[in-house]
């Protein structure tokens, strides 16, 4: 039964979660456009909303494109151009540490935010109050990782979660194979985040979509709305 349940976890589970992501988000555009938005609460109450979302979303998005970058870049590649394993682990632990104390601060600001408020907690669905809760116990995780990390600054605990990754993108078999022996912690910061993924097209989250769109806007035409 733990066979299974590791290969379930690490071996099927990841495609079970970007399948709910990209299938979940496209027939949530297709149906309820009009749930397609973030759903500010700016015009409820400012006091906390600029730094908590400035230092959230800086903070997350280092840590998406840290993991992205971290996770998917080959060994032969980064020691092409001259970083070992051991230095690209200390990167690691020192941006995860920065950009993830930033983000940790922004979340909780606002989280109190959005359960102290109380016309924010009453606009609030039980998704956005969920999502973000998980949210902050997936980067608990990550930050509590850091302490483990110091402890094998040879790098081998990353390069075999980097191998899991690969292999996952990849469609290879044998992805769970890599992180048989890893600690705990990062096996539970794994299914965490995942899940994240898993709830995306529930949840508010689906707006990050639009950021894609950000450059096209930037240079699309002026809509005339009315000529004088």
């Amino acid at each position: 039964m733990r066979e299974f349940l590791h290969q379930f976890a690490f071996g099927i589970y990841p495609y079970i979660c970007l399948a709910v992501f990209l299938l979940g988000s496209l027939i949530r555009f297709d149906r309820e456009q009009y749930t397609w938005k973030s759903d500010s609460s700016q015009m409820l109450r400012t006091g906390q909303l600029r730094w908590g979302s400035n230092l959230f979303h800086i903070g997350i998005l280092a840590l998406f494109f840290g993991h992205l970058f971290g996770l998917l870049t080959p060994k032969e590649l980064y020691h092409a151009v001259g970083l070992s394993t051991e230095a690209k682990q200390m990167v690691a632990i020192v941006a995860g540490g920065v950009f993830g104390t930033m983000c940790l601060v922004g979340l909780l600001l606002l989280v109190h935010r959005r359960l102290t408020e109380p016309r924010i907690r009453a606009t609030s669905t039980r998704m956005d109050i969920f999502i973000l809760l998980w949210i902050l116990a997936t980067l608990l995780l990550g930050l509590a990782s850091i302490y483990w990390s110091l402890g094998h600054r040879d790098g081998g605990v990353m390069v075999m979660l980097g191998q899991w990754a690969q292999y996952i993108v990849t469609f290879r078999a044998g992805a769970a194979d890599f992180i048989r022996e890893v600690e705990w912690i990062y096996k539970l910061h794994l299914v965490m985040g995942m899940t994240v993924f898993l709830l995306f097209p529930f949840s508010r989250l689906v707006h990050v979509w639009s950021g894609f769109a950000v450059v096209g806007y930037l240079t699309r035409a002026y809509q005339i709305v009315r000529t004088r």
